[in-house]
């Protein structure tokens, strides 16, 4: 018999999960608790954004990442041409 098992990030969001099934997630959010990225053990990934009425919006990787860099220039860090450049 097997068991689930979850994992929480610090505001108590569900960040992994192992079904009884042997199936696998992982899940991202973001600064506000919204999920931003979701994979499963079968291969199936999806990212999200949020419009301006909270409402889910499935974006591609590429969109995902470059919302990313836009936060990390934004939030004034320290971060390379090449990290922008996504080399």
């Amino acid at each position: 018999m097997s068991e689930e098992i979850k994992k929480y990030d610090k505001k108590g969001n569900c960040v992994y999960y192992k079904g009884s099934n042997g199936s696998e997630y992982w899940m991202e959010y973001d600064e506000n608790n919204n999920l931003i990225h979701y994979k499963n053990s079968i291969g199936f990934e999806q990212w999200y954004k949020y419009d301006e009425n909270d409402k889910r919006i499935k974006i591609t990787q590429q969109e995902f990442k470059q919302i990313e860099r836009r936060k990390l220039y934004l939030n004034n860090k320290k971060i390379s041409r090449f990290e922008l450049m996504d080399i």
